[in-house]
């Protein structure tokens, strides 16, 4: 049986409504796609908790998660993710680069020029029709 491993993921907007995207590094699990920052939820811990602590790992810069925007459970071939990404508002840094390869700004009509992981792709779709 696969493990379930719940994970949440911040969509943050600049000024410019541009979204936050990351592009996973090749050591890390499904490489070199792009996906919305964040992280594994430890026990007992709460989402929004989850994401401002992942955020600040990641990233090093602060933000203040807001309310769920998008929910999905997605298969992978060795593990399968239940997904919960949550609006968040930079409060305090710019984001840093530190586990991922890249990070750019991208208005949401370009958000599709992107190779989503694929557990990202219905947030991403949310976003385009927003």
């Amino acid at each position: 049986m696969k493990k379930t491993v719940k994970v949440v993921a911040a969509i943050i907007e600049n000024n410019e409504q541009e979204i936050l995207c990351t592009l996973r590094s090749p050591e890390m699990t499904i490489p070199n796609m792009w996906e919305f920052p964040g992280g594994k939820v430890k026990d007992g811990e709460d989402l929004h908790t989850a994401l401002e602590r992942e955020i600040k790992e990641e990233l090093s810069c602060e933000i203040a998660a807001t309310e769920v925007f998008n929910e999905n459970v997605h298969e992978y071939e060795k593990f399968i993710i239940h997904l919960v990404a949550l609006k968040a508002k930079l409060i305090d840094g710019e984001p840093i680069v530190s586990e991922h390869s890249k990070l750019v700004w991208m208005q949401r009509e370009n958000l599709k020029s992107l190779v989503w992981a694929p557990a990202d792709i219905p947030a991403v779709d949310e976003l385009i029709k927003e």
